[in-house]
């Protein structure tokens, strides 16, 4: 079984954890390619504890031939940055998540766990989770370039600290209201537990074919999150005294100007996520939202 690991170095990350993954690798015969910007920070931070594993590097989805898993070494951010390396490629690589961050919504198993879970692999005792994204066309064209993609969701956001923006929102041509106050976000089902939920947003099950249209600080106290399918297209217009607002498609921003019309529909492709058979998303909410816990105890 030939694997690519992709990764970030992060606050949390064990080295001896890392030296014990690269050193069952190794002892297994298992071939294994490395991102080569995740290697050039391997070898500059922990030069003497890499030195004895030869990584063969890569730099593109064209460079995982023959690759069965990939691997991503970091929070849920590193495993969005995964599904963007990847994008719409053909050869859609399962994505095994390994958390070395925090929360780990997206990722599966914790980095301790990395070698239990290669060993599951190997004997297939695993599940694909596919979850679907988003994707947007922008008037003028060009935002964001090629990987106009995103999994978790966009966020329309006011540009400056001190101005209220608005956002006309049409789905299917239809108007559906102007959300003025701090901006609007559009979420996928594995969005809703990102931004969407900290703005109030709801919950949704990634098997739920949803899209979330949640205001960030909307100057009506009326305006509240919407459910729609994600059949819809849904189409924004920006209106911002300053000239310009923010645009964040999962961990990338961009500066567009005020009058910037986007549409927003379901991407024709979707990412597929490793899941280890015991792992299942009610005890993902349970465990990172804390949920029955008791802060006295």
């Amino acid at each position: 079984m030939k694997i690519a690991i992709f990764g970030r170095l992060t606050e949390n990350t064990d080295i001896q954890a890392l030296v014990n993954f690269f050193r069952y690798l190794s002892e297994n015969n298992m071939p294994f390619l490395v991102y080569n910007l995740y290697y050039e920070q391997l070898i500059t931070k922990y030069a003497q504890e890499m030195r004895p594993f030869a990584m063969p590097t890569f730099n593109a989805p064209n460079d995982l031939a023959g690759v069965r898993f990939l691997y991503s070494f970091g929070g849920d951010g590193t495993v969005l940055e995964c599904v963007r390396m990847m994008g719409n490629h053909p050869n859609q690589i399962p994505i095994l998540g390994v958390n070395f961050g925090r929360l780990g919504y997206l990722t599966s198993v914790s980095q301790h766990e990395a070698i239990a879970a290669t060993e599951a692999l190997l004997r297939d005792s695993y599940r694909i989770d596919e979850r679907g994204l988003l994707s947007i066309i922008s008037d003028p064209v060009g935002i964001f370039g090629d990987k106009n993609f995103g999994l978790n969701d966009l966020t329309l956001h006011k540009s400056s600290s001190n101005e209220m923006i608005a956002v006309h929102v049409y789905v299917n041509g239809e108007f559906l209201n102007t959300y003025k106050g701090d901006g609007v976000i559009i979420a996928t089902p594995t969005g809703s537990t990102a931004y969407s939920l900290s703005c109030g947003g709801p919950i949704i099950f990634p098997t739920s074919e949803n899209f979330i249209i949640t205001p960030v600080a909307p100057h009506s106290l009326t305006v509240r999150p919407v459910v729609i399918s994600d059949t819809c297209v849904i189409s924004c217009e920006v209106v911002s005294r300053s000239g310009e607002a923010m645009a964040a498609l999962d961990t990338r921003t961009e500066i567009i100007k005020a009058g910037t019309s986007i549409a927003i529909k379901k991407a024709d492709f979707r990412a597929k996520l490793v899941r280890m058979l015991d792992s299942k998303y009610i005890d993902t909410l349970r465990k990172t939202l804390m949920w029955g816990s008791d802060a006295r105890k």
